[in-house]
């Protein structure tokens, strides 16, 4: 049940993410606006937070999964680290996709655990 919860939580932040982000044109104009950046910072952090609490055995089958990448985002968002655009970028055009992506494989591997009852 927490594997659900949690995939649930990241397909939500991703997807809201990505709602930010469809407006916009640039790299730039995302940096440029406060608000939008905010916010999709917020995303990013959740996402970042709720992986680092995965069960260690889902934790294990996402070898591939960039956990530094992870861990370097969320420190430099949970600690209001300047400058962190490159973290950020990364992020959004990288570690997300990537992590929905493998995400999206293991459920279709281990359906089992990522049932509501588990």
């Amino acid at each position: 049940m927490l594997s659900r919860m949690q995939y649930d939580i990241l397909q939500i932040n991703a997807k809201a993410v990505g709602r930010l982000l469809a407006e916009l044109q640039s790299e730039p104009e995302l940096f440029a606006s406060a608000n939008t950046l905010q916010r999709v910072e917020a995303h990013l952090l959740a996402m970042a937070q709720t992986l680092a609490h995965l069960p260690q055995p889902l934790r294990q089958r996402l070898d591939q999964l960039d956990w530094h990448g992870w861990t370097r985002l969320q420190q430099q968002l949970a600690q209001d680290a300047q400058p962190r655009r490159e973290e950020v970028w990364y992020g959004i055009h990288a570690l997300v996709p990537a992590t929905l992506a493998l995400m999206a494989q293991l459920r279709r591997q281990e359906p089992v655990w990522f049932e509501i009852g588990f």
